[in-house]
């Protein structure tokens, strides 16, 4: 049996940053019935700063995997703030991944499988897998690396 979201954290020895703030006009979570969305976060690190650069740039494939990483490290931080904790969560069902890469990068879904393989890792292999896209663009926000959005269903 997989221990509970929560304790997968301590386990893992997983370090959440501060939950972010906004940084324009909307709420970084809003619950809905049963239903928790997300919006985009970046690889913010403990030290409230972002991973930034372009991926196939100034940052190589791993790189780019461990800022999406982090991003998956911010979004537990607002899933715990917003809930109170993350055992409240029943299942990841959705992702949207974007990669801040040079035109000629094409390996998008390998950046976003570090936000991925994270979830996994905290919530299982079933209930942390959900349906995804991973695309790449020419600019995020500050220059950050990788922006993900979610959406996870809560237990009742």
């Amino acid at each position: 049996m997989t221990s509970k979201p929560d304790t997968r954290v301590q386990e893992l020895h997983l370090t959440l940053p501060p939950a972010p703030k906004p940084v324009a006009k909307y709420k970084t979570a809003v619950r809905v019935g049963n239903i928790l969305y997300v919006s985009g976060h970046g690889p913010l690190k403990e030290d409230k700063t972002q991973i930034t650069g372009k991926v196939g740039k100034e940052l190589n494939l791993e790189q780019g995997k461990a800022a999406a990483r982090q991003v998956g490290l911010a979004i537990l931080a607002t899933v715990k703030a917003n809930l109170g904790s993350l055992d409240k969560v029943s299942r990841l069902i959705k992702t949207l991944g974007l990669v801040n890469c040079t035109d000629d990068f094409k390996d998008q879904p390998q950046v976003i499988n570090g936000f991925s393989e994270l979830m996994a890792d905290v919530f299982g292999e079933d209930a942390g897998v959900g349906a995804r896209s991973a695309i790449g663009t020419n600019s995020l926000p500050g220059n950050i690396s990788v922006e993900i959005e979610c959406i996870f269903e809560l237990a009742e």
